[in-house]
């Protein structure tokens, strides 16, 4: 017998059969799948050292700059150091034209030497000459007054006259006159008299204008204030200075600072002798320690930012002023604390942080307290244990009371 043919209508039957079939096998397996959850990689609490940071950008720099300039206006003869420059305190930095200032130098030493002249002159020749004149004053004083007394005798024996008698008296008032002024000499030439004094004063006068024009002349050489490095020129040879002009700034050798700009968000975690890292832009593998010795009592308000500094105690040679840093400051060290990893946490920023943690092929939530938070990671206080498992945050379609399965 011929097998029967199939219809149009049995083939389409057969067809939606299969579809069926298909489909509800998928439904099936969608099902199962919904039933037994998605699959998430799982995170572990775990025990470490936590340390919390906070991380800004700033700059090396002294605790002062010395602005360096003329005293006096003159011809730069010499420049001696170039930008970049180690120098010593007492170096030479600049010279100036000094032959003006050295000839007036010249001229108030020999003012000196005259009024140190003048000095010795009364010490060694006017008072002994007005001693011997006061002494040979006395003397002819002494003659004059036993010549008038011989004359008054003849006077009153009536051998001469009136006329004779007061030409002797005249010679006493004379001698007299003359001893007085000798002795006036010799006390205006003792070391109290007013002629030593009025040569002290012109001494110290001479004297003071030597030290003046020492002084001017000292200010043609311009020298470093303090042992450091030159970072700034703006002087060469020819140029004519004026006082008040900057020529040179020096940065002195002294303690190093990192001076960076913390947000103020950060405010109430920074505080005074607080440890931190720093690396230099330019050498970012070598880290150096530094202290947190200033935060500005202000709040710059365009930045929102506080001004904080750091004592760095051994700077590598490499660093230098205006230098570019990173400053990790450690706020927090909390040795082999209970730490979750950071992913993990939703609503970290919050009030209310909280977690799912995988309990028996579910996710349940678990709200926790935080504390320090360091790279990656975060300190539990409490809400979890060592060895809970955690689900990431952003894995997608976990939500709490869900089953999830992990991945192989």
């Amino acid at each position: 017998m011929e097998p029967a043919k199939s219809t149009p209508w049995l083939r389409s039957h057969r067809v939606l059969s299969v579809v069926l079939l298909v489909a509800a096998a998928g439904l099936a397996y969608a099902g199962q799948a919904w039933w037994r959850g998605p699959q998430v990689s799982v995170l572990q609490v775990a025990r470490r050292d936590m340390v919390q940071t906070v991380v800004a950008s700033g700059r090396i720099a002294t605790p002062y700059r010395v602005e360096v300039g003329s005293q006096v206006t003159g011809v730069v003869t010499k420049v001696a150091v170039e930008e970049g420059q180690a120098v010593a305190a007492g170096q030479v930095l600049i010279e100036l034209e000094a032959g003006e200032a050295q000839a007036t130098r010249e001229q108030a030493r020999t003012a000196v030497e005259q009024s140190q002249a003048k000095l010795r002159q009364l010490r060694e020749v006017q008072l002994p000459m007005a001693v011997q004149t006061a002494r040979q004053a006395q003397v002819n004083l002494e003659n004059a007054q036993r010549q008038y007394e011989r004359q008054k005798g003849l006077f009153d024996k009536g051998f001469i006259g009136q006329a004779a008698l007061d030409d002797s008296r005249k010679s006493v008032d004379l001698a007299d006159s003359q001893l007085k002024s000798a002795q006036r000499q010799v006390e205006t030439a003792k070391p109290q008299g007013s002629d030593v004094a009025l040569a002290q004063a012109a001494l110290a006068q001479a004297q003071a204008n030597l030290d003046l024009a020492q002084a001017r002349l000292g200010y043609t050489r311009i020298l470093a204030p303090y042992r450091g490095t030159l970072i700034a020129r703006s002087v060469e040879r020819g140029d004519v200075v004026q006082p008040g002009k900057t020529l040179m700034v020096l940065a002195p050798v002294g303690e190093t600072q990192a001076v960076v700009q913390i947000d103020e968000r950060n405010l109430g975690l920074i505080r005074l002798g607080q440890q931190a890292k720093v690396s230099a832009d330019a050498y970012p593998k070598q880290v150096f320690e530094a202290e947190v010795v200033y935060i500005n009592p202000a709040v710059d308000a365009q930045t929102a930012s506080v001004q904080v500094k750091l004592r760095i105690p051994s700077p590598p040679r490499f660093v230098t002023q205006d230098m570019t840093v990173s400053v990790d400051t450690e706020i927090g060290h909390h040795p082999n604390a209970l730490s979750a990893p950071a992913e993990a946490l939703h609503d970290g920023d919050g009030p209310n942080p909280w977690v799912l943690r995988l309990v028996g092929g579910k996710a349940e939530r678990a709200d926790v307290k935080t504390g320090l938070r360091g790279a990656g990671a975060v300190e539990i206080l409490s809400g979890l244990i060592e060895g809970d498992l955690l689900i990431p945050a952003n894995a997608a379609g976990v939500t709490t009371g869900r089953r999830v399965r992990l991945k192989q």
